[in-house]
């Protein structure tokens, strides 16, 4: 692995293996009494958020507690950042602090590249998502959901990628950095992408995506393996996209008919939040096939893994890559 997680375009094949491999090692803290390593003990996170998530920040903030870091919450409301104060200033200041790795979060598409690529920190950037441009980690844990489901857990999926196995991403691809970081991924992961959505919330330039395009969800239902749906963006929409929302659901959103053609092995996923009754009722939401909930469970062992590969293995004055992994570590059999 590199320096930094910017984008899944970071990520090779092994990069990526390695780190679904190491969340299945991580994912067995949830099953003992006290949930924490000490492997980032004085090592200190920063979560860096200009826009709200209280889903994204409080899993990297689990993650970095689990594994022993010191985790400081930085939120632009309220602070100097709302007086004016730059991205360089407010980096200078962190990389004064000490801070190890930053997560960020900004509404500025590029944010955490210019972070990555500037003097300002000599620690680690990880994008937690930048404006409509992608969420890496978010694009790992449905990968590593996907794999649960469809490969298996622990040896069964260890090493294995997604090759072979089709997804359906349906809805707002025009302002979605989950659909950009998962094309790119699961592409890297062997897995063949279709989007479906209306024509007007389709990117310009989606042709040079590794995926296909389609606008009836119906006649891919049949075919998919997972079945992706996403929010509506009204935040960051600024015209309309479609012309009633009952005409939206009617035509793309998920309902008990529709996943009844999916096959029996089929998987529904989510990023959250839901918005029930719109790109899914609450029937589909509800239901078995649903991984939502595990996304978030999944969530926290994919930061912890991301962390522990960036930080684990360099010291604070380590040269700009963490040490050449084949497989991923096993877990001291006692927490010290």
């Amino acid at each position: 692995m590199k320096r930094h997680l910017v984008s899944a375009a970071d990520l090779s094949r092994d990069d990526a293996v390695l780190i679904l491999d190491t969340a299945e090692e991580l994912a067995r803290l949830a099953d003992r009494p006290v949930k924490k390593l000490p492997t980032l003990r004085g090592r200190t996170v920063v979560n860096l958020f200009f826009e709200d998530s209280t889903r994204t920040r409080i899993s990297f903030e689990a993650a970095a507690k689990r594994l022993s870091a010191d985790v400081i919450n930085f939120s632009a409301k309220g602070s100097s950042v709302s007086k004016g104060e730059s991205l360089k200033d407010t980096a200078l200041t962190l990389q004064a602090m000490g801070a190890d790795a930053v997560v960020i979060r900004h509404h500025a598409s590029g944010a955490p590249h210019r972070l990555a690529r500037s003097e300002w920190l000599s620690g680690s950037v990880v994008n937690a998502g930048d404006g409509t441009h992608e969420h890496p980690t978010q694009a790992l844990l449905d990968a590593f959901t996907l794999r649960r489901r469809l490969v298996g857990t622990g040896l069964r999926g260890a090493g294995a990628d997604l090759a072979g196995r089709r997804v359906t991403v349906v809805g707002d691809i025009l302002h979605s950095r989950v659909a950009r970081s998962g094309v790119r991924l699961l592409h890297t992961l062997g897995a063949e992408v279709t989007l479906v959505a209306p024509p007007t919330l389709i990117p310009v330039g989606v042709g040079s995506w590794p995926c296909a395009v389609s606008y009836d969800l119906d006649a891919v239902l049949p075919k998919s393996d997972a079945v992706m749906m996403l929010r509506v963006q009204r935040e960051r929409m600024n015209a309309a996209f479609f012309p009633t929302e009952r005409e939206y659901s009617r035509r793309y959103g998920l309902n008990g008919d529709r996943m009844a053609r999916m096959p029996e092995h089929a998987v529904v996923m989510h990023p959250g939040p839901m918005n029930r009754g719109m790109e899914i009722t609450a029937e589909v939401a509800d239901s078995p096939r649903c991984t939502a909930v595990e996304q978030v469970t999944n969530g926290v062992s994919i930061r912890m893994a991301v962390l522990y590969l960036l930080l684990g293995g360099a010291s604070p004055d380590s040269a700009s890559t963490v040490p050449a992994a084949t497989t991923a570590p096993a877990l001291p059999e006692e927490n010290q």
